[in-house]
């Protein structure tokens, strides 16, 4: 029986969310494309996955409906991935891993990633759910990102290092 099949026979939401984004690299195209990563080489840079392995997960993005393709060019053919309403629902549970991680993977020293302003109250929105400075809710579209440098450094390098592999 596939995971399909079984998340079919629960009323478990966790697994049967699990389904759908359980999976490192579905989690990882996901993070980039709400990174406005939208092209295949862009998302397959910036996770380090395989090109089988992006394409199957955009193929099954789509399939449930998280992402959409576009046409940005007809010769030739190219697309690239947007989230739908669907997908963009994820950010709060990417968001959470954020937090988790910022607090339990890495050393304080680091600093975080991505340090966030909320453009509602603009100050620090910080690492949950709701604007630490003012209470709100945070969401996607109130948020303006700005990368640690050596976050951004890591991610041109990672960039660059895959255009010249190429």
């Amino acid at each position: 029986m596939n995971r399909d099949e079984l998340a079919a026979q629960t009323l478990c939401p966790v697994a049967r969310a699990e389904t759908v984004v359980g999976d490192r690299w579905t989690v990882l195209v996901l993070r980039e494309l709400t990174m406005n990563s939208r092209r295949f080489e862009e998302i397959q840079a910036q996770t380090g996955a395989t090109p089988q392995m992006i394409a199957a997960r955009l193929k099954k993005l789509e399939a449930d409906g998280l992402v959409e393709r576009h046409i940005y060019s007809q010769r030739p053919l190219r697309h690239e991935y947007r989230l739908t309403e669907k997908g963009d629902a994820f950010y709060p549970v990417l968001l959470a891993l954020r937090a988790w991680g910022e607090t339990w993977c890495k050393s304080p020293e680091e600093g975080r990633a991505i340090s966030y302003t909320h453009r509602v109250c603009g100050k620090s929105a910080g690492l949950g759910p709701v604007c630490e400075s003012c209470g709100k809710p945070v969401r996607r579209e109130d948020l303006i990102a700005e990368q640690n440098p050596s976050y951004r450094a890591e991610r041109e390098a990672r960039y660059e290092a895959f255009k010249a592999s190429r």
